[in-house]
Formats: C-alpha cells, sequence, structure tokens
C-alpha cells in the first residue's frame, strides 16, 4: 500500500518526509507526512495528500494504523486502514490536540523572537 523505508523514531525527527500511496483504483498519491500519534498504546500516521487545490481530497487529512515488525527492523513498516469508527474518532481527536499544540508552540516560539 506505502512505501515507508524510514522507522517512528526517524520520521519523528526529520522535517518533509513523504510516502506513496497506492489508491483503491490503482493510482498512486504522494503524501507529505504530517505525525505519528500513539493512541490506546498503537500507532498511528497523519498523512496529508499533496495535491492541487481543485482535487476533491485537498487539504484532507488521511489516517491509518502504523505497524513495524519488531522483530526485523529491516522491513518497512505497514499501514492499516482503521476500519472502527470509534478508534478512527479517537486518532482524530488525538491529531486535534497535536494540532492544537502545535499552534500553542508556534505562539510561544513567536513570542520568545520578539
Amino acid at each position: 500500500m506505502a512505501e515507508i523505508n524510514k522507522t517512528k523514531s526517524e520520521i519523528e525527527n526529520e522535517e518533509d518526509i513523504t510516502v506513496e500511496l497506492e489508491l483503491d483504483d490503482g493510482s498512486t498519491v504522494s503524501c507529505a507526512i504530517v505525525t505519528i500519534l500513539t493512541v490506546n498504546e498503537k500507532d498511528y500516521i497523519a498523512l496529508l495528500p499533496m495535491v492541487d487545490e481543485e482535487d476533491e481530497t485537498f487539504g484532507e487529512v488521511w489516517f491509518y494504523e502504523y505497524v513495524e515488525d519488531p522483530d526485523n527492523s529491516e522491513a518497512e513498516p505497514e499501514l492499516k486502514y482503521i476500519e472502527d469508527d470509534d478508534v478512527y474518532e479517537a486518532v482524530s481527536d488525538a491529531f486535534e490536540e497535536f494540532l492544537d499544540t502545535q499552534e500553542f508552540d508556534e505562539i510561544i516560539e513567536d513570542e520568545e523572537n520578539e
């Protein structure tokens, strides 16, 4: 489904990482990795499709379960659909909290730079 050749810790320490995501129709879309969230002891990834403003997915954030093989550090991480609505809602809420934190951090940094 997706090619991610970096571990969670590598993703968290870098900026501007993208993945190629293969969609159900066989097309691919390049997505920026926004963050990896931990919700109920599982990791989830937030992806932002890098598409034109005219595209219907412009501005959407996609969430997937993010799974690394603990026994094989060479294996690429796997992305899985979130099929449970309650889990999806919890991940969405965690992402909203992440965004609030980011906005707060930016405000603090701006005040410190003045």
